[in-house]
C-alpha cells in the first residue's frame, strides 16, 4: 500500500475486498508471493504471533531470562540448601515435541449417538457451541468445559485413541478434524492432549491459541517441572488431585479467551490515566522497592486493566504471563479480604518453578491489585511493609483517587473519540504489546450483538495473519457491518463501520482516529518501562 508524505493511505490505493472474493494482491502492484511465510505447524506458527514480550522493545539489549539465571546471578537469592522439600526450580532438559504435517479428516457424517450414553442424550451438553477437554497421554480425563469427566471418560478415550494411532500407524501429528461445521482442534503436549471441539466458526489457529492459554496455566498451577516428574513415575496417574481447585482458574481463562480481544491480539489493556499520574504511581513503587534484594516484578492492575509494570533491570514479562496473572486476581476473592503469599509460575518467563508472589489490594477504598514478585521464599513480610508504604503514599499523592475514578468511569466511549463514522475498533501498539478499544455501544450491547462482533474481529484477524498468504489491508462490506483492517510496522487497527460507508469515508474516518490515537497515547498505554 502506497502511502502519502503524512504517513496516511492514500485514498485511491485501499484494496477491497467483498466478502466472498478471494484478494488476489497482498498489495497494489506487490506481489503474493513476496507476502508468503515459512511453513510449519499451527503451534509453531501460534507461538510467533504470541512471542513479544511486553515492553521489550522499549528495552534494548533485554534478554528473556529464567529463575535459575536471577539466583545465580544475585548472591542474596540463593535458596537454603536444607530446607525441607525437594525444590522445583532446578533446571531440566527441555522437552522437544517432535511435530509433523497437518493431517486432516474431512467428513460430512454426524458422529454416531449412542442412546445409552448419558453424555451424549444430555440436550443441555449438546447444545454447547464449545467444549474443550484435557486427558493425559494414557487417556485418563484431567478436565471438561462442561459436564462431568466421569460420564465423558469413553470420550476421553475415543480422542487418546485418535492421537495414538495417527502417531502410532503414520508416525504424524494428528491437529484437526473437520465435520460440516464442527472443527475437532488437538494440541498434543509432553503429557496431555488438549482438544477443542467447537461450532462457532473461529480458526484453527485461534482454537490452538486458546489450547496453549489453558495449557499454561495449568503450567502455572503446577510447573513443568512438575508435571513431567509425575507422569515419569506414574503414566496413569490422575492429575484432577493437584488440579482440584483449579477448575475455576481454567473457567474463568476460557470465558476471558471467548470474550476479551487481548487474548486475539496478544496484547494487555492499559487502564486510562493521565501520563503524570501513571508516572507518580511508577516512581513510587520503583523507589520503595529499589532496595528490596530478590525483587523481579511489581504489577499493579484494577479491573483486568493494567496500571504500571515497574521490573528488575534485563528482565521483561511475556503478555502471556501477564494474562495469566489477570485471570489469577480476576477470579481469587480472597485477595481482597486479606495479604497473600502465592506461589506463581510464568510460563513464559520460566516454566520449570516458581515465583513467590505477595499479592494484595493496595487499601479497602481502592480497586488496584499489587503484586510483588520474587524468587525469595521468606520476603513476605519485607514485601508487606513495601506494599503499605506504597499505599500510603499513593493516597497522599491522591493517586488512589484518581485510580478509583478510572476504574469506575465507563470507559471509553466512541464519542469521547470524535470519529461518528466509526461504531467501534480495536487498536493494538506492536511495541508495548498494549491495546485500547472503546466500550460496546449500541448496535453492540447485546450479548448476541457483541459475540457476532466478537466474531467478525476474529475473522478479520485470521484473514490479515493468514500463514500462506497475509495481507497488510483488507476492507470488506457485510449486510450489518463494514470492516477494515490495517497492519504496519507500528500498530494493527481493526475497525467497524456501518455496512454502507464508502471508501472514501472510511479512509478518512481511519485518519482521523490515528491522529485522535496519536494525541491521546500518554493516556491509553504506559508507555514508560520503569526499573528498579
Amino acid at each position: 500500500m502506497e502511502t502519502q508524505a503524512n504517513g496516511e493511505p492514500d485514498k485511491e490505493e485501499v484494496h477491497r475486498v467483498e466478502p466472498d472474493e478471494v484478494p488476489k494482491n497482498c498489495e497494489p502492484g506487490a506481489s503474493c508471493e513476496s507476502m508468503l511465510v515459512a511453513f510449519g505447524s499451527i503451534e509453531e506458527i501460534v507461538e510467533q504471533e504470541m512471542d513479544s514480550s511486553f515492553a521489550e522493545k522499549n528495552v534494548p539489549g533485554s534478554t528473556t531470562s529464567t529463575i535459575s539465571e536471577i539466583q545465580d546471578g544475585i548472591q542474596e537469592c540463593a535458596v537454603n540448601s536444607e530446607d525441607e522439600g525437594e525444590s522445583l526450580t532446578e533446571d531440566i532438559p527441555a522437552v522437544k515435541i517432535v511435530e509433523a504435517e497437518n493431517v486432516e479428516v474431512s467428513t460430512q457424517e454426524e458422529p454416531s449417538t449412542p442412546p445409552e450414553r448419558e453424555c451424549w442424550s444430555s440436550m443441555e451438553w449438546r447444545s454447547k457451541r464449545k467444549h474443550i477437554f484435557i486427558l493425559s497421554k494414557a487417556g485418563k480425563p484431567v478436565y471438561t468445559r462442561h459436564g462431568s469427566e466421569d460420564k465423558l471418560a469413553t470420550i476421553f478415550g475415543v480422542m487418546q485413541a485418535l492421537v495414538s494411532f495417527v502417531e502410532t500407524n503414520q508416525g504424524d501429528v494428528i491437529r484437526s478434524i473437520h465435520a460440516g461445521d464442527s472443527h475437532f482442534v488437538f494440541l498434543v503436549k509432553d503429557h496431555v492432549i488438549l482438544v477443542s471441539v467447537s461450532k462457532t466458526g473461529e480458526s484453527v489457529p485461534q482454537l490452538v491459541l486458546q489450547l496453549m492459554y489453558v495449557y499454561n496455566q495449568i503450567v502455572s498451577v503446577l510447573t513443568k517441572t512438575q508435571l513431567t516428574r509425575i507422569y515419569e513415575q506414574r503414566r496413569n496417574y490422575d492429575l484432577r488431585r493437584l488440579l482440584a481447585g483449579a477448575e475455576r482458574l481454567l473457567d474463568s481463562l476460557l470465558d476471558l479467551t471467548e470474550r476479551e480481544p487481548a487474548f486475539l491480539l496478544g496484547a494487555i489493556r492499559c487502564l486510562p490515566l493521565a501520563s503524570t499520574v501513571r508516572d507518580q504511581i511508577s516512581n513510587t513503587i520503583s523507589s520503595m522497592c529499589s532496595k528490596i534484594k530478590n525483587l523481579v516484578f511489581a504489577i499493579l492492575l484494577a479491573n483486568n486493566q493494567l496500571i504500571t509494570l515497574v521490573r528488575m533491570k534485563k528482565y521483561v514479562i511475556h503478555p502471556l504471563d501477564l494474562h495469566l496473572i489477570f485471570n489469577l486476581v480476576n477470579s481469587s476473592e480472597s485477595f481482597k479480604t486479606a495479604e497473600s503469599w502465592t506461589p506463581i509460575c510464568l510460563p513464559k518467563f520460566d516454566a520449570s518453578g516458581y515465583l513467590h508472589g505477595h499479592v494484595s489490594y493496595l487499601s479497602d477504598d481502592c480497586q488496584a491489585c499489587l503484586l510483588l514478585l520474587t524468587v525469595d521464599r521468606d520476603a513476605f513480610f519485607t514485601l508487606s511493609e513495601a506494599k503499605q508504604k506504597i499505599s500510603e503514599r499513593l493516597r497522599r499523592n491522591n493517586c488512589l483517587e484518581a485510580i478509583n475514578v478510572s476504574v469506575s468511569s465507563e470507559g471509553l466511549m466512541m464519542d469521547q473519540v470524535g470519529v461518528p463514522e466509526v461504531r467501534h475498533f480495536l487498536y493494538k501498539a506492536i511495541s508495548t504489546a498494549q491495546f485500547t478499544s472503546p466500550a460496546l455501544e449500541v448496535p453492540y450491547h447485546t450479548s448476541e450483538n457483541a459475540e457476532r462482533l466478537m466474531s467478525q474481529y476474529q475473522a478479520l484477524h485470521h484473514r490479515l495473519h493468514s500463514s500462506s498468504r497475509p495481507l497488510k489491508l483488507l476492507f470488506y462490506q457485510l449486510e450489518t457491518d463494514a470492516m477494515l483492517g490495517w497492519i504496519t510496522s507500528g500498530f494493527e487497527l481493526y475497525v467497524t463501520f456501518e455496512p454502507l460507508v464508502t471508501k472514501l469515508n472510511a479512509i478518512n474516518a481511519v485518519n482521523k482516529l490515528l491522529r485522535w490515537m496519536k494525541k491521546e497515547e500518554d493516556r491509553l498505554f504506559s508507555l514508560n518501562a520503569p526499573t528498579f
